[in-house]
């Protein structure tokens, strides 16, 4: 009975913590597209 306690307390803690490198992954994708964006626009400028 414990172990099964143990484990279900377990599961959650886990999602969570998969959940976090996900959104962290996302995070940086997001960063990048935006120093891209950033990148296209001193470009431009420059061209101005």
């Amino acid at each position: 009975m414990k172990k099964l306690l143990a484990i279900a307390c377990l599961i959650p803690f886990l999602m969570t913590l998969s959940a976090c490198n996900t959104i962290a992954g996302a995070g940086k994708d997001v960063a990048k597209a935006g120093k891209a964006i950033e990148k296209e626009a001193k470009d431009t400028k420059k061209k101005m």
